[in-house]
């Protein structure tokens, strides 16, 4: 206080106590909206099956004709986390 005496107010002081105000913001309503907004501009021909039908295909494309040291290599990073391994819900681990 002594201080901005001697040099005069801040530009940001008011001479007020200073307050805090608490914001919420509920977001669910927008998420939604968000979600229906992406579905619908994917249209009726969207096939989710088809498209992880598709993604499985290319993961097993994508690794189907690995010789004896990539495939130990792959497996080793599989058991890592680093690459994901084959199965349902496959993703790499965080």
């Amino acid at each position: 206080m002594d201080q901005e005496r001697a040099t005069g107010p801040t530009p940001f002081t008011t001479g007020l106590t200073p307050f805090t105000v608490d914001l919420t913001f509920d977001l669910t309503f927008e998420e939604a909206r968000r979600r229906a907004s992406v579905v619908a501009a994917l249209g009726p021909e969207w096939d989710p099956v088809a498209v992880l039908r598709g993604e499985d295909e290319a993961y097993a494309l994508l690794y189907s004709g690995l010789d004896p040291e990539q495939r130990r290599t792959h497996d080793m990073l599989v058991a890592a986390g680093v690459l994901p391994g084959e199965g349902p819900g496959r993703a790499a681990s965080p």
